[in-house]
């Protein structure tokens, strides 16, 4: 089939580079993002897709709105067969959905209908999920309810971060997204209804959503943190300043610490939560690089019975807490 692959993120990459190995199919051109800015100087860069693409020497499309009638004129032009998408960020109207013979088909990062939206690999580890997966499914105008076409299923491994379950979906997935095209192309593939039981949000992720709440279990905290790296970042308060919480671990025969409560030792920092307590590992202070935690508690002196949480960042702090999640 002749395809024009739709994608943004680096995470994009391994299914568009999958497609392009495959042999069987022209990737015709790549729909993505237009340029945003980066870095400390905020110049404009383009997408890991649209490098990708570029690279490999294929049209780069980059509408600010996928209704730009120029973009729809130029995708008419081109007439795919079938539009192949993994995080490509942006909705797509009816009257682009039109355009290819056999639509478009989204890798989408859970196994549907779980955890349909934006986030759905973060919320999956927050929700302590031990299995996940990836479907392949054909766009409608309705939030990832469209008929499924294949899945795959994936471990949720007890330290996975969302960078890391998300890495071995976009690689597991692309091969996914490959052999959907493969059975659409050939007729062996029908695409299945979505089952109504089981249905399962799973909206981009708020930097409230990010933030510990102490009071509750430690395994919360676990998944939150977990779920929240590398992006947005859990998040915490200390000294009315943010306190960003890379990664930590479970103390489960500690339970004489308050909720939020700091206990330093030579070598490690525990908190108290509203079960047992857990061990910082890795933090990172406003303004400052990663560092282990029990250096920065070195550093910053923790009186007796101190602890995190307390009062808010105010304004300013919370719009600094504000980042891209990754999508799937």
């Amino acid at each position: 089939m002749k395809l024009v692959f739709a994608g943004t993120p680096e995470v994009a990459v391994p299914a568009l580079d999958a497609l392009i190995a495959s042999g069987r199919h022209e990737v015709a051109a790549v729909v993505t993002r237009p340029d945003a800015p980066a870095g400390r100087g905020r110049r404009l860069v383009a997408s890991p897709v649209a490098e990708r693409a570029e690279e490999a020497g294929i049209e780069v499309l980059k509408p600010a709105r996928p209704r730009d009638p120029d973009f729809q004129a130029r995708l008419r032009e081109i007439a795919p067969d079938c539009c192949p998408v993994v995080a490509y960020g942006a909705l797509l109207p009816k009257s682009a959905l039109d355009i290819p013979k056999h639509g478009w088909v989204n890798l989408h990062f859970s196994l549907l209908p779980a955890w349909r939206g934006a986030a759905p690999v973060q919320h999956s580890i927050m929700a302590g999920d031990q299995v996940t997966g990836a479907s392949t499914f054909l766009i409608e105008e309705g939030l990832d309810s469209g008929p499924v076409y294949g899945i795959l299923t994936e471990e949720v491994r007890p330290t996975d971060t969302s960078g890391d379950l998300l890495t071995r979906l976009a690689f597991a997935g692309s091969g996914l997204l490959a052999a959907t095209m493969d059975g659409i192309e050939d007729g062996t593939l029908r695409a299945v209804a979505q089952p109504h039981d089981g249905l399962s949000l799973a909206p981009k992720i708020t930097v409230e959503d990010a933030r510990i709440d102490w009071t509750a279990p430690a395994m919360r905290a676990d998944r939150v943190v977990r779920g929240c790296t590398p992006a947005p970042g859990a998040w915490t308060v200390f000294r009315g300043e943010r306190l960003k919480l890379i990664s930590l671990g479970l103390v489960a025969d500690r339970t004489d610490l308050a909720p939020g409560e700091l206990a330093p030792a030579k070598n490690n920092v525990h908190v108290g939560t509203g079960s047992h307590a857990v061990e910082l590992l890795w933090v990172q202070p406003q303004g400052k690089k990663p560092m282990r935690a029990a250096d920065w508690a070195r550093g910053v002196r923790i009186a007796p019975g101190e602890r995190l949480g307390g009062a808010d960042v105010g304004r300013a702090g919370a719009e600094a807490l504000t980042h891209k999640s990754v999508s799937g």
